[in-house]
């Protein structure tokens, strides 16, 4: 008797809207050279406790999460998955600021400024 696994698919742990991945195409159009993708990670810092941080990376590292995008490789940090889970993330740009804003439901805090939160 052969029985045969179903593996579902795993949905990824961020959801990116279309001017994210736009965003993160322009980024990887003007890349340093030798980077392999842009990577979003959750560093210890801020009154909060962590904060969202989006950086060029230059390896895949075995734990990273990979989302494929048409632009280039977007890579989630292993260690910060389980903070981002159900995220998404958006790209915004106004008359006075442009960046990347996060909407977070694990998050059960931030600060005033929005630079950090806590999960």
């Amino acid at each position: 008797m052969n029985k045969e696994t179903k593996v579902r698919a795993r949905p990824a742990a961020i959801i990116l809207t279309s001017a994210a991945q736009e965003r993160i195409a322009e980024l990887m159009a003007k890349a340093p050279e030798g980077a392999v993708g842009v990577k979003l990670s959750t560093p210890r810092r801020g009154c909060s406790g962590l904060a969202y941080s989006v950086d060029y990376v230059t390896e895949e590292k075995p734990f990273d999460e990979k989302i494929e995008t048409p632009g280039g490789a977007f890579y989630v940090d292993g260690a910060s998955v389980l903070y981002l889970i159900g995220s998404t993330m958006d790209w915004r740009e106004d008359d006075f600021a442009a960046g990347f804003v996060f909407e977070n439901p694990n998050a059960k805090g931030a600060c005033g400024c929005g630079e950090s939160f806590t999960v």
